[in-house]
């Protein structure tokens, strides 16, 4: 294929230029237009929840996410190993201490059996992300916050549009925090939002991601905010991509279905589920392992994937094996096999919206051919 394939291009469908063209018309192109609030209001519609705060992306929303939940010096945090690292930043910030959880061999997501034996009279919160179109059991998760009084701070960063049993990720625990970063099933370029249903936590979420200023007294502060805001823009492209939403996560599902066909009858890979007892894989990255006997590591088969043209992601590394967190002090004797070896094993493959099938049959047979000179 002559063509640069991409893992991921964001697909524009419907009004995002009408929306963005009616911004620079009307001057509104900070933080203060109409499209902001649209977009927020639209998306806790949408996932069931009762308000949502834009914020500029979700890295930032979940370090405002531990703020709102006073998560301090000392408390431990649950979350899974296998995530990316923005998970653990909010924690490390704090002087709170990380207890990593390894993952489960089939979902790649947190392993809900191994959570409660590290529960401790510390545990504070348990951090929920769901990882490339699949999640964990969200049921027995909840029913230990309950039980134990931990927060949850879902990270529905990669779960547009995603399902566990009849309920919308981004509903559950106490926040629930969504990036809109370029390769998100909707995206605003860079952005997040923070989704809730208690007006406490939504009041203090909307003045902190202002830097607290006070409508009365506007430059006059009584706390310390952080500027964490959106901007216009940003904002009806959001609300554009969230009002075709459904025919964006029905061609993601398809290049999930396509690629799995395709790739059936390969051998040496662990392809990612279709679906489990509580979720329909909505495949927002297309991941695969190499299997261990296979005598050849994931960077050579990326190299070559990339010398046709195909591009690939690795797999997170293990944040209970980060170096710099390492360097910390942290995770001494800590061992999660499953995430290190998927990690060292793992990578995803092109999954963007507009992918076509012929790219799809491409990448795939590309891949049977570079793994078979190993077989």
């Amino acid at each position: 294929m002559d063509e640069f394939i991409p893992v991921s291009a964001p697909l524009f469908l419907g009004n995002e230029k009408k929306y963005l063209i009616d911004c620079v018309d009307s001057g509104w192109v900070s933080s203060e237009g109409s499209y902001v609030k649209k977009f927020e209001e639209s998306f806790a519609r949408y996932t069931h929840r009762k308000y949502g705060v834009s914020v500029c992306n979700g890295t930032l929303g979940l370090d405002l996410a531990f703020t709102l939940l006073d998560i301090q010096k000392g408390d431990e945090v649950l979350l899974p190993s296998f995530t990316i690292i923005s998970c653990v930043l909010p924690i490390v910030k704090r002087d709170a201490i990380p207890v990593t959880i390894d993952c489960d061999q089939e979902t790649w997501n947190l392993d809900a059996t191994q959570v409660e034996s590290l529960i401790t009279p510390k545990t504070k919160a348990i951090v929920l992300p769901h990882i490339y179109g699949l999640c964990s059991d969200i049921d027995v998760i909840l029913e230990l916050a309950k039980k134990y009084n931990l927060k949850v701070i879902e990270d529905a960063c990669q779960a547009h549009g995603q399902f566990y049993k009849d309920r919308p990720c981004g509903s559950f625990g106490d926040i629930s925090v969504l990036s809109f970063y370029a390769n998100k099933s909707i995206t605003t370029g860079e952005g997040g939002m923070l989704l809730m249903n208690d007006p406490v936590l939504y009041e203090k979420a909307k003045s902190q991601r202002n830097l607290c200023f006070l409508d009365e007294k506007r430059f006059y502060h009584e706390e310390l905010g952080q500027n964490l805001r959106i901007s216009n823009l940003q904002a009806a492209l959001g609300l554009a991509q969230l009002e075709n939403i459904e025919e964006l996560l029905l061609r993601k599902r398809n290049i999930g279905l396509h690629y799995l066909e395709c790739l059936a009858d390969l051998n040496s890979i662990q392809l990612p589920l279709e679906s489990t007892s509580y979720t329909k894989n909505q495949f927002w990255a297309f991941g695969i392992c190499l299997e261990d006997d296979l005598p050849v590591n994931v960077e050579t088969v990326r190299k070559k994937l990339y010398e046709a043209n195909i591009g690939t992601r690795p797999f997170f590394y293990p944040i209970h094996l980060q170096p710099v967190l390492i360097k910390k002090g942290l995770f001494k004797g800590v061992s999660h096999p499953i995430s290190s070896q998927i990690a060292r094993r793992g990578f995803y493959l092109p999954s963007g919206a507009g992918l076509s099938l012929a790219s799809i049959q491409y990448i795939s047979k590309t891949l049977k051919r570079i793994l078979r000179e190993y077989m």
